[in-house]
């Protein structure tokens, strides 16, 4: 029996699979089960799981999703909500340098958020779509980055 090449048998998954960035809004939608846009989210979760795609976001990102949910939730069910959000199958990403200088770039030339611009900056050092449904990326020229749109209905 003829033996399969490294390319066909044994290439690394990471190679071989999608990566998208899920920012708050992203995150948000899913944790609040809006529309179909938790329905976007909870396929990419599913597939992440099958390890078809990798979910990476950055810590700032995350930091956003949790204050969002002391508002809107209170302090004791954002805690309760945040540690189910952290047993997902999506890589948190700390913050270095580069990616910090990188989002300060794109925050200086556009108008967004500086949480959402650690999103892109995220996104783009990682060769990943950012899955969003963040008005003030969404209004980005898509040269700026890669996108998966969401919609909440």
């Amino acid at each position: 029996m003829p033996s399969q090449s490294w390319s066909e048998s044994t290439a690394p998954k990471l190679l071989l699979m999608s990566t998208v960035v899920l920012d708050a809004w992203a995150a948000l939608a899913f944790l609040q089960r809006e529309g179909k846009a938790w329905v976007v989210v909870r396929r990419l979760l599913r597939r992440a799981v099958r390890g078809n795609v990798r979910l990476l976001m950055s810590v700032v990102n995350l930091g956003e999703v949790y204050y969002r949910l002391v508002q809107i939730a209170g302090q004791q069910r954002a805690d309760e909500r945040l540690q189910r959000f952290r047993r997902l199958p999506i890589e948190l990403l700390p913050v270095r340098e580069a990616l910090a200088l990188s989002a300060a770039r794109i925050k200086a030339v556009h108008p967004i958020s500086y949480a959402d611009a650690f999103a892109i900056a995220t996104a783009k050092t990682a060769g990943a779509r950012l899955a969003t449904g963040d008005p003030e990326i969404l209004a980005l020229p898509r040269a700026v980055v890669a996108r998966m749109s969401l919609q909440r209905s």
